[in-house]
């Protein structure tokens, strides 16, 4: 592959579900990778045999095929590919680029305090020619000497004094190879073109392109390190503090498409500032070289706002098929759904929402919010005098359509007075105590439509059931 024809990578690592920093990686490069008809290459990073977890790879897959990220080919796992990781680091141990190391994390940080100088490991064993063992590692001897540079797309021009790397573990005690080990070698066996990931890997990219020059690799991708995404607090997002996993936000009812969009926002944006847009048009659009390095705030609101926009360009069917997950009670849910799902999906943010929107259909006797039950009926003005009123009004209906509902109750708030200066029935007081006594709730969907779902028969007895308590 060329820089024309480029080849990106997404390696997660099976150690935790796909949060959403790495489904906005694994987005811009499949962007990338689109637009410019590249290829995205799925690896999988499952060399630490003790923290890997099968169903974790699972969940990784299957968030990206729910976002619909697919990827090019097979996906490659690196616990298949042991023996080149190995030879690697049998090359480097030859070439006296690499040496065994028998200190503790414990034993590193003593000599550190001792000396009062920086943390970490000091480069003890350099020269002890210590043999492989139950208790060794293999570390790379980094250049005591001279700089690294490589230039980022979205940062610039990094460049770090060698004498500050320290002499990081390529294979563990265990003799399962770390992260840069097993990446340098992938990504030049794979001929990976561009290298885009998250931010916190700025600082061992000098140790990747010192690891492939003592390999005599020639290699150099192009890279572009990626913000990093913080919360309302401006910390970064953490998974002990946020919600971050791809699976979370697709239980609480988000669509794919509004989380891609969303996703495409943190840290770039269309130069034409339509934000709310299909991903084939975020194609079009995107440039690595226009993503920020300024931290992105993951705002939860504003997600919700475009799912919500989302749900709404649905067509009918499809807002109905993609709410049948989230009705608990089943066809008799999804019955009382369908003759107001227009109207419902006007209103909702999630598809969680949808249900407790319809529950008045479904629960008798129903059951009523109390505060909303003392704003309309204990606050509210008329609230007695209105229920009947309108029960009246609505007993004389001869046809149960919304037109005719809204007639009656404009009626009844006429005669029990409320009305503006000009005579004209107050339906935003008026309403109040009809919609509490006959949903439960303060708001939902439009009140004459849902008495026409509801019935009549079911909308009187709530109505004179109400007025009883009052």
């Amino acid at each position: 592959m060329t820089a024309d024809h480029p080849r990106l990578r997404f390696a997660p690592s099976p150690t935790g579900y796909l949060h959403v920093g790495g489904a906005r990686t694994v987005l811009f490069n499949w962007l990338h990778a689109r637009r410019t008809g590249g290829e995205l290459i799925l690896r999988i990073e499952d060399t630490d045999t003790e923290r890997n977890r099968p169903e974790l790879t699972d969940n990784i897959l299957e968030m990206l095929q729910w976002l619909g990220l697919g990827w090019d080919g097979e996906p490659t796992y690196q616990s298949s590919r042991m023996d080149l990781y190995r030879e690697a680091a049998d090359q480097l141990l030859a070439s006296g680029r690499a040496y065994w190391c028998d200190c503790t994390a414990e034993a590193s940080q003593a000599r550190a305090k001792e000396r009062g100088g920086p943390p970490g490991y000091d480069g003890f064993c350099r020269d002890r020619s210590l043999d492989p063992g139950p208790a060794t590692a293999l570390r790379f001897r980094t250049p005591d000497d001279g700089t690294t540079s490589f230039e980022d797309l979205i940062r610039g021009t990094v460049t770090v004094e060698n004498s500050t790397l320290e002499d990081f573990v390529l294979l563990r005690s265990s003799g399962t190879p770390t992260f840069l080990l097993a990446n340098i070698v992938d990504d030049a066996d794979m001929a990976i073109t561009h290298v885009v990931r998250g931010e916190e890997h700025v600082n061992g990219t000098p140790k990747y392109l010192c690891l492939g020059d003592a390999m005599g690799l020639d290699y150099r991708p192009v890279f572009a390190h990626l913000p990093v995404l913080v919360n309302e607090s401006r910390q970064k997002l953490s998974k002990r503090r946020d919600s971050v996993s791809v699976q979370e936000f697709k239980d609480q009812g988000y669509l794919p498409s509004a989380m891609v969009n969303y996703l495409a926002l943190l840290g770039w944006g269309p130069k034409d500032g339509v934000e709310i847009r299909p991903i084939r048009e975020f194609v079009e659009q995107f440039r690595l070289e226009d993503v920020t390095s300024s931290p992105a705030f993951f705002d939860v609101k504003k997600l919700q706002h475009i799912n919500a926009e989302h749900l709404r360009a649905l067509p009918l069917d499809d807002f109905l098929v993609g709410a049948r997950p989230f009705l608990t009670r089943g066809v008799q849910a999804e019955a009382a759904l369908e003759p107001i799902a227009a109207l419902v999906q006007e209103r909702v943010r999630l598809l969680t929402e949808v249900e407790p929107m319809i529950v008045f259909l479904l629960d008798d006797p129903l059951d009523i919010d109390e505060a909303s039950w003392t704003k309309a009926m204990v606050k509210g003005k008329a609230a007695p005098e209105m229920l009947d009123a309108s029960v009246a009004e609505l007993e004389a209906l001869r046809a149960w359509v919304a037109e005719s509902i809204r007639s009656a109750i404009e009626a009844a708030a006429v005669s029990v007075g409320l009305v503006n200066a000009e005579g004209q029935p107050q339906l935003s007081k008026a309403q109040g105590p009809i919609r509490v006594a006959t949903t439960g709730r303060s708001v939902g969907p439009p009140l004459f439509e849902s008495l026409e779902a509801l019935g009549r028969g079911r909308t009187l007895a709530r109505l004179r059931a109400a007025r009883e308590r009052i």
